[in-house]
């Protein structure tokens, strides 16, 4: 059975940037949810990348539905591929990632293995996957959905949310503007202030001194 949906809204492109200012480690002091199993990881040494979720779920040796998709795909979208627990078949290789990045889309996430690394790496196509495999799937026509709910990582993303990542992980986010630029500028705040406590590290003083971890534990410990 093949389920095919319409695309997503894109996200305001003003806010993926603001996104992409933000590091997934730093959202990570604050927010505990949305994080994708550590599992799925980069394939090479990617940068970071926001955009707009664009979801397929294709199971067992059966990629139509992916290469459905690569019809489908916008300037600014980024793939996720819920592989249905399949850890077999690589449903991402060379030739689909190529594909991908001509249209325009940012990144493929897989909750699943891939393949071609060494053509993904030359192409430059930003790639998460839980590793790799020399099987690969085949264009059968038997099943497939295209944006519906899926899950990556034990996260469950629906078509249109907004994806941050990079080599330390992958967050999903809802594709609501107030929590996004929340999440993102808080980050971005976090960030400024790391440089000038580094410096003064770098200078002598002692990084539990500066961030209050040893005035607290004198504190606990004198009530004691």
């Amino acid at each position: 059975m093949f389920v095919l949906n319409e695309l997503p809204q894109q996200i305001d492109p003003a806010l993926i940037e603001l996104l992409e200012r933000a590091e997934p480690a730093t959202i990570g002091h604050f927010l505990h949810t949305g994080f994708v199993d550590p599992a799925i990881s980069a394939r090479w040494q990617v940068p970071r990348i926001a955009g707009t979720a664009v979801t397929v779920r294709c199971a067992a040796n059966d990629s139509t539905i992916v290469h459905y998709a690569l019809g489908q795909l916008r300037p600014g979208d980024i793939l996720l591929i819920d592989r249905a627990g399949d850890t077999r078949h690589a449903a991402v290789g060379g030739g689909v990632a190529f594909a991908a990045k001509a249209a325009g889309c940012k990144a493929i996430i897989v909750d699943g293995v891939t393949t071609d690394i060494s053509e993904i790496r030359d192409y430059q196509v930003p790639v998460w996957s839980r590793g790799l495999s020399a099987i690969t799937t085949k264009v059968i026509f038997q099943q497939g959905q295209f944006c519906v709910p899926v899950s990556i990582g034990g996260v469950t993303v629906n078509p249109g949310d907004a994806i941050l990542c990079d080599e330390n992980g992958i967050l999903v986010l809802p594709p609501v503007a107030a929590e996004i630029t929340a999440a993102a500028e808080r980050a971005i705040a976090m960030q400024a202030a790391e440089g000038p406590r580094l410096k003064e590290v770098a200078k002598g003083a002692r990084l539990p001194d500066l961030n209050g971890t040893n005035a607290k534990l004198r504190e606990i410990v004198g009530k004691q």
